[in-house]
């Protein structure tokens, strides 16, 4: 469920940068691109945290 809510984060703020920011003045594909990076990276972080959960360490 973090997953998830991290995801929809960081797609209401790409929205609300398109809308409203520094990020209007992009390219498009520029900006869903980079929209798309950090919502892999905080996925891959979110997955390295929960594995660490499981073991009853902390991913470092």
């Amino acid at each position: 469920m973090g997953v998830r809510l991290m995801l929809f984060l960081v797609a209401a703020l790409l929205l609300l940068g398109v809308v409203l920011g520094t990020v209007a003045h992009a390219p498009l594909t520029f900006s869903v691109t980079v929209g798309a990076v950090i919502a892999v990276w905080l996925g891959v972080f979110a997955l390295r945290e929960h594995r660490g959960r499981d073991r009853g360490t902390s991913a470092h």
